[in-house]
C-alpha cells in the first residue's frame, strides 16, 4: 500500500506513521511538506528532520495561500500548487492520502480526488480551520480531535478520533537535564519556528529568570531572527551571577521531551493543538501565551481549555513583559495538585487515537484488496 500524507501537523502523523509501520512492514509512505518555514529562512523545518529521520520520501510542496496583504508571490504559488500536487500523484500513484490540516494539504486532496485517490483528513484544533472545512467536501472521512468539532464537518463523514501523541511524553529515557540544585525548573516552548516575541522576553529578562528557576527553553529555528546565537550569547555574559541552569535547544526531540516534561514544574508555551493535548495529558501546570493573529483566534480557545482545568493562566501579548510573565509564573507555583479539576477531556487519554486511525487505514487496504 502506498500513502501520501501531508499538512500543517506532522506531529500527528509520525506516532501513525510508526504504528503503521509494525503493523504493515511493507507500506510504503510519501510526505509533501515545507523544508523551510516562511520566507527567508534557509534552515530545515522540525517536520523536514523528523520525517526525514524516519527514511521518508519528502517532496517540498510550493504551494500558496491567500494572505489578508495581496502578494504576487503568494498568489501565483496557488495554481503551482495544484499542478505540482497533481504532477506528484500521477508519479507516485498512492492508493490514499492522509492530511493533517493547513493550506499545503489542499491542492494534495483535491488533485487525489481529480485523479480518483480517495483520502483521509484529521482536524487538530478545536475550531476547524478554513483549509480542512474545504478539503471536508473533497475528502472521504473526516476524524476530529475534540468532540467540539464535529459540528465542522458533514455528519456522514466525520469521525471523532482524539487527537493523536507521542508516547515519549511519557517517559524520561533520558538525563541531559541535569539540575545542580533544588530550584524550580521552567520548560519555555517556543514553538517550531520560534516564537520572536517569546525568545526577546525571555533574553531580556534572563538574569532575573535564572535568579529564581532553571530554564529548559527550545527557542525554535530561523536563519534570519538567529535566537538561538542570541540567547546563547547572553547566557554566557551572565552565567557566573546566577544560580539557575539553563538549557536551550533548537528544538526538544522525543528523545527528550519526556525528560524536558518531567522536570518542569511550570511550562510556559503558545497553545498550539498539540501543546494542549500533550500538557492536558501529564496535568502540566502552565502559563500559555497565544498567538493573537491566528485565524478563529484559535489558539486563545485552546488556552481556555486548560484555564477550565485549573491547569493553565493566559496571558495574552498585549500584557506580555518581564513582570507580568514572572507573575504569572510564581502563581502557577503556587497551585498544588489539589487545586485542579478536571473535566471529560482527560478521559481522552484512556482512548487510542493512533490505534483508531492506524486500524482505519488498515481496514481501507483490506477492503481496496
Amino acid at each position: 500500500m502506498k500513502i501520501v500524507m501531508t499538512g500543517g501537523h506532522h506531529s500527528s502523523a509520525l506516532p501513525i506513521i510508526r504504528e503503521l509501520r509494525k503493523k504493515d512492514p511493507d507500506i510504503k509512505i510519501y510526505w509533501f511538506g515545507h523544508r523551510h518555514s516562511m520566507r527567508g529562512d534557509r534552515n530545515d523545518t522540525l517536520e523536514y528532520i523528523e520525517v526525514t529521520e524516519l527514511g521518508i520520501p519528502f517532496f517540498e510542496l510550493k504551494a500558496g495561500k491567500f494572505y489578508k496583504t495581496f502578494s504576487v508571490s503568494h498568489w501565483i504559488k496557488i495554481p503551482l500548487g495544484f499542478i505540482q500536487a497533481f504532477y506528484l500523484l500521477m508519479k507516485i500513484k498512492p492508493d490514499l492520502i492522509f492530511s493533517f490540516g493547513g493550506y499545503l494539504a489542499v491542492p494534495v486532496v483535491v488533485a487525489g480526488r481529480a485523479l480518483g485517490i480517495r483520502s483521509f483528513t484529521h482536524e487538530q484544533t478545536v475550531v476547524a480551520g478554513y483549509a480542512n472545512k474545504l478539503i471536508s467536501l473533497f475528502s472521504d472521512k473526516i476524524f476530529v480531535s475534540w468532540k467540539e468539532s464535529v459540528k465542522y464537518f458533514p455528519e456522514s463523514k466525520v469521525v471523532f478520533s482524539g487527537l493523536p501523541l507521542r508516547e515519549s511524553i511519557l517517559y524520561q529515557n533520558t538525563s541531559n537535564f541535569d539540575l545542580h540544585n533544588d530550584m524550580p525548573t521552567v520548560l519555555v516552548i517556543a514553538g517550531k519556528t520560534g516564537s520572536v516575541k517569546i525568545n526577546n522576553l525571555i533574553e531580556e529578562n534572563m538574569e532575573r529568570l535564572l535568579s529564581r528557576y532553571n530554564l529548559i527553553h527550545q527557542c525554535g529555528d530561523h536563519s534570519e531572527f538567529k535566537s538561538y546565537e542570541l540567547l546563547s550569547n547572553k547566557y554566557k555574559k551572565i552565567q557566573n551571577k546566577v544560580y539557575g541552569n539553563y538549557f536551550l535547544r533548537k528544538f526538544i526531540f522525543d528523545n527528550e521531551i519526556g525528560e524536558a516534561y518531567g522536570k518542569a514544574s511550570v511550562v510556559v508555551s503558545r497553545a498550539g493543538a498539540h501543546t494542549v493535548a500533550e500538557l492536558i495529558t501529564l496535568n502540566k501546570t502552565c502559563v500559555l501565551i497565544p498567538i493573537p493573529w491566528v485565524s478563529h483566534n484559535e489558539q486563545y480557545l485552546n488556552a481556555k481549555i486548560l484555564e477550565k482545568k485549573g491547569i493553565g493562566v493566559i496571558l495574552e501579548e498585549d500584557y506580555l513583559n518581564g513582570d507580568t510573565l514572572l507573575g504569572a509564573i510564581e502563581s502557577q507555583l503556587k497551585k498544588t495538585n489539589e487545586d485542579r479539576h478536571y473535566s471529560e477531556s482527560v478521559e481522552k487519554i484512556s482512548t487510542d487515537p493512533v490505534q483508531l486511525l492506524v486500524d482505519e487505514i488498515l481496514a481501507y487496504e483490506k477492503k481496496k484488496k
